[in-house]
């Protein structure tokens, strides 16, 4: 069973990478959920750079008692935060493979809140 779940999400991946594309003006925010932490990713597709990183298991989060959701809402404030210091107001979403609901959709939401547009 576990195998069939990482080979589902594996195809929604390709699928939704074939159409999302990140680009200087406009990076895409992507998402990885372990069992424990999330992961988020401002990446620039044409020139094959990172440009933000923000996960949970940074000083700033990892040292308050979160649950999961509140740590996905940390860190979905926190890449918007990195990413208008550095002059990015626009992105695309990138779910990465996961179902947009429960963690995925906090911290998009709370990005958002935070002033990305996407």
């Amino acid at each position: 069973m576990a195998t069939d779940k990482k080979e589902r999400r594996i195809k929604i991946k390709k699928r939704i990478r074939k159409t999302i594309k990140g680009t200087p003006e406009k990076p895409r925010l992507t998402v990885f959920r372990s069992n424990n932490e999330i992961y988020a990713q401002l990446i620039d597709d044409v020139n094959k750079k990172t440009l933000i990183t923000v996960s949970s298991l940074s000083k700033e989060v990892a040292s308050q008692k979160l649950s999961k959701i509140e740590k996905s809402k940390t860190v979905g404030k926190m890449v918007a935060q990195k990413a208008i210091e550095n002059g990015i107001a626009n992105v695309v979403f990138d779910r990465n493979g996961y179902l947009y609901h429960g963690r995925v959709k906090v911290l998009a939401d709370s990005a958002r809140e935070a002033g990305l547009k996407f």
